[in-house]
């Protein structure tokens, strides 16, 4: 079944999380430690994170440089791969413009068809570590250009424009959305109407940027609804576990830390007693989530799979 129908079929909010390949040299075991301790709570579908290899420019003793890649992971396809194997639980891999050319795009859509894989999520990707003037002749600029690649895939239409036998099984997807406005959207207007391309042209679902205050989700999807985009949109979960979080995430994520969190957060000596700050005030967002008859939570997992363990057992 494909993730859309696990979550319109799901008689409870569905539960899901995302993980974050290991770094090059680490085993997948740390990919299936946390899988473990999650999986007691049915997780409908496991997202796995793509992420464009870190660079740094070494200087060569002629004085040229050399541009080296210093955090490369290893390759969703072949993670999702394993966790569908293992677990049986379907994985959703990310698929991302920025840092991957529209070939290695298609070479991962040949390979994620051959192994059975067939639920991806679109995303742009994070520019921010990227050099500028991206070539577009080579990469997409946006994640509706992506999304126009994958239609054209499964239409059986290659990047090139040659046409080949269109797959049995065509990919499905979700794709992203942000309750309180992209970065570089100039309004929530324009990112409303881009959102409407998104699930005009094939979108199945919508899962949102991590959000701490549930009337700014609340609104956003009423705002949606208005404007005809009747998909699912999944709200994203995170659980605050370390102290300059309370800066880092409004900075990094543009995700406003209403007031009372916020001030609970400073009278926190250490990170232990925010991480407890964080699952109870989780626990109380997943609660009335739920209560308002979300389809489903989808729980950012990175540096805080104890935390979100703790969340889903008061809430699942």
């Amino acid at each position: 079944m494909k993730v859309i129908d696990l979550i319109n079929g799901s008689k409870t909010t569905a539960f899901s999380f995302e993980i974050l390949p290991p770094l090059k040299g680490n085993s997948i075991q740390k990919v299936y430690n946390v899988i473990d301790k999650l999986k007691e709570f049915d997780p409908k579908y496991i997202n796995i994170t793509s992420h464009h290899s870190e660079c740094i420019y070494k200087t060569l003793p002629d004085g040229s440089f050399q541009k080296v890649n210093i955090r490369k992971r290893p390759g969703s396809v072949a993670i999702a791969s394993a966790i569908q194997n293992k677990y049986g639980i379907p994985a959703v891999p990310h698929i991302i413009c920025k840092g991957f050319t529209k070939d290695e795009t298609e070479y991962a859509l040949i390979d994620l068809n051959f192994l059975g894989v067939y639920d991806l999520l679109l995303l742009r990707g994070d520019v921010k570590t990227l050099e500028a003037g991206q070539n577009t002749d080579l990469y997409h600029e946006h994640a509706t250009d992506l999304q126009e690649q994958v239609n054209n895939f499964n239409k059986g239409i290659a990047v090139d424009g040659s046409t080949f036998e269109a797959n049995e099984t065509p990919f499905s997807y979700g794709m992203a959305c942000y309750p309180e406005k992209h970065e570089e959207a100039p309004n929530m207007e324009s990112d409303i109407f881009y959102l409407k391309e998104k699930v005009k042209n094939g979108a199945d679902y919508l899962v949102t940027q991590m959000f701490f205050d549930n009337e700014k989700y609340y609104s956003f999807v009423e705002r949606c609804r208005a404007e005809g985009i009747d998909v699912p949109i999944i709200p994203g979960i995170k659980p605050v576990v370390f102290k300059n979080q309370l800066t880092v995430l409004p900075k990094i994520f543009r995700s406003d830390i209403p007031e009372p969190f916020a001030t609970e957060l400073r009278k926190c000596k250490n990170d232990d007693e925010v991480k407890a700050v964080g699952v109870e005030w989780c626990i109380q967002q997943c609660k009335d989530l739920i209560a308002h008859g979300v389809p489903s939570l989808h729980f950012y997992t990175m540096m805080a799979t104890d935390s979100v363990y703790k969340v889903a057992k008061e809430v699942y």
